[in-house]
């Protein structure tokens, strides 16, 4: 069985990982990438990135262990072309904050883009993106 967290520390939890992103005086980013996630936080290798969004100055708002993010600025001329598989968010500094997986409309997944076969030079942008922290 999964753990399960009281909600005032699931929201505390998540909390932290807002302020992370927030943490810097300019916007975190949200760098989509193809390829195989790498292990939490390493560096990127073969993985190409797509695209680049940018965080609201406050990127999003907490309420009972979920972080709902708020506007993300979309990509208007994507990097590459290639299937969108996983996400990172970085800071305004570009430090690590958190990986995640992206997917299309009804995949469940942290981030959900208007679609996840990218090409280069197009928009890129997200239908929905939050983070669900524990058993929330």
């Amino acid at each position: 069985m999964a753990i399960g967290y009281a909600t005032a520390l699931r929201t505390t939890r998540i909390t932290d990982v807002l302020t992370a992103i927030d943490y810097a005086t300019g916007p975190g980013t949200l760098k989509i990438y193809s390829g195989t996630r790498p292990a939490t936080g390493a560096a990127v290798t073969t993985q190409t990135l797509l695209a680049t969004l940018t965080f609201s100055s406050t990127s999003g708002t907490v309420s009972n262990g979920v972080l709902t993010f708020s506007a993300i600025t979309k990509d208007s001329s994507a990097d590459a072309d290639g299937t969108a598989t996983w996400a990172r968010i970085q800071d305004g500094d570009a430090a690590f904050v958190a990986d995640l997986d992206v997917g299309a409309t009804g995949s469940g997944k942290d981030i959900i883009l208007n679609n996840v076969n990218i090409v280069a030079g197009g928009e890129v942008s997200i239908s929905s993106a939050s983070i669900t922290e524990g058993n929330a």
